[in-house]
């Protein structure tokens, strides 16, 4: 089975991450992203001290890596969302809320250490699309 590395241009900034690392891939059917974080289109943290902000950031490169997939919000089967403090669930909530108005995915929320301090959200998405 095929596998496509999936990396929007919005997403292809450098230094970030130096690491080995793929915002996406999909194969038979499915997207899977990698966790995305509110990093903007020249790799920079927005929406520093906002939960909101950055989760409008995070689900916008999600929806990016979707579509390079040819999927779409619509298309997500599972969520899991990684916050810094849990008590910022409502404030992520109510933008997720935005972005999923109708059959929102299956989803789990922790409260995690993200990878820098600054990080309020991370998210991953799992999609399927007919093959």
């Amino acid at each position: 089975m095929p596998k496509t590395t999936l990396v929007p241009p919005n997403l292809s900034f450098q230094p970030r991450p130096s690491y080995p690392y793929s915002p996406g891939a999909a194969a038979a059917g499915f997207v899977y992203t990698a966790g995305q974080v509110a990093w903007d289109h020249e790799g920079r943290l927005v929406g520093g001290g906002d939960v909101a902000a950055q989760t409008r950031q995070v689900l916008s490169n999600i929806r990016s890596i979707l579509a390079e997939a040819g999927a779409t919000l619509d298309d997500v089967l599972k969520c899991n969302v990684y916050l810094a403090d849990i008590r910022t669930f409502d404030a992520m909530n109510a933008v997720f809320a935005e972005f999923f108005p109708d059959k929102p995915p299956a989803r789990t929320t922790v409260q995690a250490a993200l990878a820098e301090p600054e990080m309020l959200v991370e998210i991953e998405a799992i999609a399927f699309t007919q093959p």
